[in-house]
């Protein structure tokens, strides 16, 4: 596994923690489709949540957040609408999240969540 990719699925699982955490109850994780992928999908308080989740150890190439363009929040929107369309009995109102993550560049453990709720 790339180094890439092994550092995207830690994110996600501090994201899905920091979620847990937070009273949110996690539906569907990499839900994908032949159009993408939606990183985890969640019920706040009777709000549907799709979040995107972002792992940076460094900022040499952006923030986190900086990462969800409006392309990708486009897209996200639009498979949204696929899994809700798998989903029928799962209706109300629908939010957009970013979780960012960032990892201490050093390989340490320090690790901070930043959770944009409403981000797109």
């Amino acid at each position: 596994m790339r180094a890439k990719d092994v550092l995207g699925r830690f994110g996600e699982e501090l994201a899905a923690g920091h979620l847990a955490a937070a009273g949110v109850e996690i539906l569907d994780r990499n839900w994908r489709c032949r159009y993408g992928e939606i990183d985890i999908v969640a019920l706040d308080r009777g709000t549907l949540v799709f979040c995107e989740v972002k792992t940076r150890s460094g900022d040499q190439f952006g923030t986190p957040a900086a990462a969800v363009t409006p392309r990708k929040a486009a897209r996200l929107r639009h498979l949204a609408a696929r899994w809700l369309a798998e989903h029928p009995g799962r209706r109300g109102p629908v939010r957009f999240d970013v979780l960012a993550v960032r990892r201490d560049p050093s390989g340490g453990e320090a690790v901070r969540v930043e959770h944009r709720r409403g981000a797109f």
